[in-house]
């Protein structure tokens, strides 16, 4: 086991395991094992960039906490809105802010679209969220091409089934697989006479050096609505931070109309405040999450047992080969070796084989590779 890891467990560890049945979503670690045991597990489901805010930030929130608990957030959202625009490089009044991206994904879902065309496997929120299932039209992708979306066959599919709206998740969850930019001009300037393309760029950050958002582009396609997650680049779950960005004047005034006054709390608030001051932190600290990936990527697919799929986001996809369902490795890793990865069982388009696993950082990330190891060599 790697040095930093040497202690062996003397029990296992208890879990909560009615919890995993309650929500399509994994519960939190916190739930599962309790506060008894949190020191004990390390938790690679929770997709999140372990190295942004750094201390110096984290300290200025701790400073500040004691004053903006006690005060109300601001009722004007152009502030916050030129805080984030300030390091996203678009027009302030093309961003709303959401109380983390599923507000925004519920709103859109109940007000701009009339039907949809969703690739599966996908993130669940985009399923359950709409109004009307009978509109909704899953594109499989295919397994045997590691679920990646071939936009062309996307585009004829959406064509024949004469829907209105489309997702794209890029890089795509929970597969991590990527599209290029040149690739989603293309389509989108296929698809101009769609209603509306959502495009989910949550962990976008992640796909290179050079950050290949669609965002710079959103005045070319007035049909176009970009949802991003803060929590998942920022690292930042718990202050509930997401935004959408689009030009349809239309679509904006829908989408605030729907948001109450104060959706975003005072600390959230503080924090965009912080953005600009620490942008270059952030991108060294996105920078070496891309060089972890690209490590745990390489020491996992060395491992026997396991088919590992290419990801150009902060999480890996990973395929059971061996004769363990996704949920039995999930709990034999979390019991036996104190690691928390993703049972994707649940993932409408995903069999009971996939699980997911979000690196924390070179030296967390050994010990997920050692469990991985040790429980395929025990598997007969």
């Amino acid at each position: 086991m790697p040095k930093i890891y040497l202690a062996v467990f003397k029990k296992k560890i208890e879990i909560n395991h009615h919890l995993f049945y309650e929500t399509s979503h994994s519960p939190s670690l916190v739930d599962i094992v309790g506060p008894e045991q949190l020191g004990d597990v390390v938790d690679f489901c929770f997709i999140e960039n372990p190295y942004y805010p750094d201390e110096d930030l984290l300290k200025k929130l701790q400073e500040k906490l004691p004053v903006v608990i006690k005060s109300y957030p601001s009722s004007n959202p152009i502030l916050a809105q030129k805080d984030l625009s300030a390091v996203v490089h678009v027009k302030p009044e093309f961003l709303i802010l959401g109380n983390g991206a599923t507000e925004l994904i519920t709103i859109i879902q109940g007000l701009l679209v009339e039907d949809m065309g969703i690739p599966v496997p996908t993130f669940s929120e985009y399923i359950e969220k709409l109004q009307n299932m009978e509109k909704v039209k899953l594109f499989q992708l295919p397994a045997d091409k590691q679920y990646r979306l071939d936009l062309a066959a996307y585009a004829d599919w959406l064509e024949a089934e004469k829907l209105s709206s489309a997702l794209i998740i890029n890089p795509g969850n929970p597969t991590g697989q990527f599209i290029s930019r040149e690739d989603l001009i293309a389509f989108l300037e296929r698809m101009k006479k769609l209603k509306l393309v959502l495009l989910d760029e949550s962990f976008i950050d992640f796909a290179g050096e050079e950050i290949p958002s669609l965002m710079p582009f959103v005045e070319e396609f007035k049909n176009l609505v970009i949802v991003r997650s803060m929590s998942k680049h920022c690292g930042v779950p718990g202050l509930r931070l997401g935004y959408c960005c689009t030009a349809n004047s239309h679509y904006l005034s829908k989408i605030r109309a729907a948001l109450p006054v104060w959706n975003i709390n005072t600390l959230a608030e503080y924090f965009l405040t912080q953005l600009k001051e620490t942008d270059t932190v952030y991108h060294q600290a996105r920078k070496r999450v891309i060089a972890d990936v690209r490590e745990l990527y390489d020491n996992l697919s060395k491992l026997e047992g396991y088919e590992v799929y290419p990801s150009q986001s902060n999480f890996i996809l990973i395929k059971i080969k061996h004769n363990l369902t996704a949920y039995e490795l999930q709990m034999r890793l979390l019991q036996e070796f104190g690691v928390y990865v993703r049972d994707c069982s649940n993932k409408v388009g995903l069999d009971n084989k996939h699980i997911r696993v979000a690196s924390k950082g070179r030296d967390k990330d050994q010990l997920l590779v050692y469990a991985l190891r040790e429980l395929a060599n025990a598997i007969p």
